[in-house]
């Protein structure tokens, strides 16, 4: 009910809160939005800015922090980065003669719904997830939307696999129901819904309406299926916050992870695909690969480096198109140039759809659409070929080209953005309002004219409108026709009936403008919108134009060569680099090995000491299978690979340790998930397994992992195994799936050179004390390291008693020593800290030559 002691906009913010409970919302007062009581508490404290009151009524004031609506994006972008969810409410229609001004919400924005551009990543999707487990928690949907692109797609997966897909997706957001817990190490900002919101009656009826479908066959889903109720979820969350954004969802893509190679986080993280452990760009396989020239472009690169394909015929279809601009280096060259004046069409087309496109939005879009001829011209009849149809947009570009004028405003609140010419209704107003700005424009020069009043001038504002100004001293000599206006300290200002009138045809020429200018552009959008699946087809065209072009640079400049993707299960790279630390290197600097795994062969157990590349050979393995699976070229002289479903890594232990895990215990649950989920078909990356225990506990771990991969009748997966632990050689005598390599080792004169190429047969030494010399160990270390190791050898490996005394015995003092016997006799517990020092002076003296 309301409250008769407070203000009607008080009332009015109270009605609109109570909608809006735990979001904070943005009040749009004048010029301002304004935030109350909690809300602006908040505000002000995680905005920094200041915090005042307002009266409310009753003698209350309530606390208030406002901020500028022209600033609200930077102000937003940072509430938005602390994972609150912020209701723009704004002043629709006109002002009332009588009352307020009527205020509604017009969009919630949250981390996974943003629009504004310079809140989102240019180079990468913002993703919004919805995640819903079911009954027995064996299975979970995930639907992903971006509403900047009209992405929305669904899948169904195992449990085990959610948080693999969720860290390749990255969503900015993640709805789930709040009577459900998600699995552990899912993070990000969570966003929990009720859960009648993802009952399957209520998200089935939700997605028919949304695609004005009697059926949701067609789109690859069952009714009332756990796939419904994750995308039904996203689309009643976005009819709340965003309901522009359902404009664009006009599909919904069911995938199956059976389309793509899993990854999961692990290996993500440890083959650094799209940044390194340090959380940068550069330096992963994304920063090596990514040429791409578009945000469309960088977006769909981002997904294939994060999406491998299982497909033989996808992948050479995607290989095909490298390799024309691999081959064609000036249409490579020619088409990266007609791409630079390109901007994020796929975005622009959206906002359009979306209806929070502005003036700007169609000026960039018309300069890509102008530029798309040029970029057919360059590739001519192969687009056709390859890139399936898509449309220079001819008859968009020429709307756009004869409606909007040339350099329009930035926004609808100024005239100016239509082109003359496009309307007669707006170029006969623009006309018959000519007279009176032209005199008004004049009426200066014609006043000091007639009066004779050399200090007259006309000047304007908000208030009184147009005025004739005159210096105190003269004001006694303007005419009888002037009417006195408003006395300042200096001057006088005055009008007059015949300036007003033109005034009036001015301002309301003015507002005719504004109003006919809003209303075209409104209908020019409207037109896109109607052909906006003719332009989104041609932006992702476009996309992939620029990714398989960028990817022919890549290979242009790494030197790489086209590699051969079969169903087989053979894998033969020949001098197979890695593509991110030969750029680090520069190629002439790197040394190039060989992954060719022989009939039968199932392990790879390689020694050899630290620093010398072992880890740099098995990463690269791992790239060079996902880019010959992204359809890629690859950094190698030649390389045939059988389809992998899944590569696994266990490298390091980065993760989890924060959480109360020791690092043998990450080590541990990597390995069984490895040995749980790989199969045949899949590469396994292992690095040091059984490090983080003792001795015999991991070399005992080691060799039954061994054992199991070569063993187990469905897994004999291929495997690269790394160690320290010499004893594992001895499986190539006992297995025969198993072959040892070790990397080659150069001595000389008591010197060891690492050369980095892996040769067959295993280790017959680590070389961990020449390693530990390289870092900068000190000398005494070092030198007790060589007397330890060299009794280690004399007893052949059997149990050995080392006197831990021995190296400080030899650092302090000889056997026998005066210095010695005199501190045998010193009675400490009876010095004083004076005599203390004086003993220690007469010592110094006695003993230090």
């Amino acid at each position: 009910m309301p409250n008769d002691d407070i203000t009607p906009v008080r009332q009015q913010y109270l009605d609109i809160k109570r909608d809006y409970p735990d979001t904070i919302v943005f009040f749009r007062l004048g010029d301002f939005y304004e935030t109350f009581d909690e809300d602006a508490e908040i505000t002000a404290r995680e905005l920094d800015i200041v915090l005042t009151s307002r009266p409310i009524g009753g003698g209350a004031r309530a606390p208030l922090a406002g901020i500028p609506y022209h600033a609200v994006e930077n102000y937003l972008a940072r509430l938005i980065e602390k994972g609150y969810h912020v209701a723009i409410c704004e002043q629709v229609g006109e002002q009332p003669t009588k009352g307020i001004f009527p205020r509604k919400v017009v969009r919630v924005v949250t981390p996974g719904t943003v629009t504004e551009p310079s809140l989102l990543p240019g180079d990468a999707n913002n993703y919004l997830a919805s995640v819903v487990l079911d009954s027995t928690l064996k299975s979970a949907s995930v639907s992903h939307t971006d509403v900047t692109t009209g992405e929305f797609a669904v899948t169904e997966l195992p449990l085990e696999a959610l948080r693999a897909e969720l860290t390749r997706l990255h969503p900015a957001e993640i709805l789930y129901p709040d009577n459900q817990t998600l699995p552990d190490g899912i993070s990000g900002h969570l966003t929990a819904l009720p859960a009648w919101k993802f009952e399957p009656g209520k998200c089935n009826e939700t997605l028919l309406a949304q695609f004005k479908s009697s059926t949701l066959v067609g789109f690859g889903l069952k009714d009332h299926s756990l796939q419904v109720r994750a995308a039904g979820a996203i689309v009643q969350y976005l009819k709340e916050t965003q309901p522009d954004a359902l404009n664009l969802l006009t599909s919904l893509r069911a995938y199956s992870l059976n389309e793509f190679m899993t990854l999961d986080a692990s290996t993500r993280r440890n083959l650094e695909l799209e940044e390194t452990l340090r959380g940068e760009r550069k330096g992963s396989l994304l920063g090596a690969l990514d040429f791409s020239i578009t945000p469309m472009g960088k977006r769909l690169m981002h997904q294939w480096v994060s999406q491998p394909l299982l497909q033989v015929e996808k992948i050479r279809q995607r290989q095909n198109g490298v390799e024309y601009f691999f081959s064609n280096g000036m249409t490579r060259a020619e088409l990266r140039e007609a791409l630079k004046p390109l901007a994020d069409l796929e975005r622009l087309v959206n906002r359009v759809i979306a209806g929070q496109a502005q003036p700007r939005d169609l000026v960039a879009m018309r300069g890509t659409l102008g530029q798309l001829p040029k970029v057919k011209e360059v590739i001519g009849n192969w687009l056709l070929e390859s890139s399936g149809k898509w449309s220079v947009c001819g008859e968009e570009y020429s709307l756009l080209q004869a409606a909007l004028d040339d350099d329009p405003p930035a926004t609808l609140q100024n005239t100016g953005v239509i082109r003359p010419g496009y309307s007669a209704e707006l170029d006969g107003v623009i006309e018959a309002s000519k007279h009176a700005r032209d005199w008004i424009a004049n009426l200066e020069g014609v006043e000091r004219e007639k009066t004779g009043i050399k200090t007259l001038k006309v000047g304007y504002n908000k208030v009184f409108g147009y005025y004739i100004e005159i210096s105190r001293g003269a004001a006694d000599r303007a005419p009888e026709n002037y009417i006195r206006k408003q006395t300042l300290v200096n001057a006088e200002r005055f009008i007059t009936p015949e300036m007003k009138e033109y005034e009036t045809l001015v301002l309301n020429a003015e507002e005719r403008i504004k109003e006919i200018e809003t209303r075209l552009f409104r209908e020019v959008c409207a037109e896109l919108a109607k052909v906006a699946h003719k332009i989104l087809t041609t932006a992702r065209a476009i996309a992939e134009l620029d990714v398989l072009s960028a990817l022919g640079e890549a290979a242009a400049l790494g030197g790489y060569t086209k590699p051969e993707v079969h169903e087989g299960s053979e894998m033969e790279i020949h001098e197979g680099r890695h593509p991110v630390v030969e750029q680090l290197l520069k190629s002439d600097r790197y040394i190039p090995n060989d992954v060719i795994f022989e009939r039968g062969e199932i392990v790879r157990v390689i020694t050899g000491p630290n620093m010398s590349g072992k880890s740099t050979y098995l990463r690269q393995a791992a790239l060079i299978t996902l880019m010959a699976q992204m359809g890629s070229f690859v950094p190698a002289a030649s390389a045939k690979i059988g389809l992998v479903d899944r590569i696994f890594t266990r490298i390091g232990a980065q993760d989890e340790i924060h959480a109360g895990q020791s690092t043998f215990m990450v080590e541990m649950v990597e390995a069984a998930n490895i040995l749980h989920h790989a199969t045949s078909r899949s590469l396994l990356i292992l690095d040091e397994i059984g490090r983080g225990t003792s001795t015999y506990d991991g070399l005992s771990i080691a060799w039954g992992i061994i054992e199991y991969i070569h063993n187990h009748p469905h897994l004999r997966a291929k495997t690269l195994f790394a160690t320290h632990y010499h004893e594992l050689t001895q499986l190539a005598d006992l297995l025969p799936g198993v072959r040892n390599y070790n990397v080659a080792v150069s001595e000389a004169d008591g010197k060891v050179v690492f050369l980095h190429k892996i040769i067959a047969g295993g280790a017959d030494r680590s070389y961990g004390i020449h390693v530990a010399q390289l870092a900068g160990l000190p000398a005494p270390v070092i030198q007790r390291a060589n007397e330890i190791m060299a009794e280690l050898e004399k007893t052949s490996g059997r149990a050995v008693k080392i006197n831990p005394h021995a190296a400080q015995q030899i650092a302090l003092f000889p056997e026998t020593s005066p210095l010695l016997d005199d501190l045998k006799e010193l009675d400490v517990n009876s010095l004083s800290p004076i005599e203390a020092l004086n003993r220690l002076f007469e010592w110094q003296k006695k003993y230090v030559k």
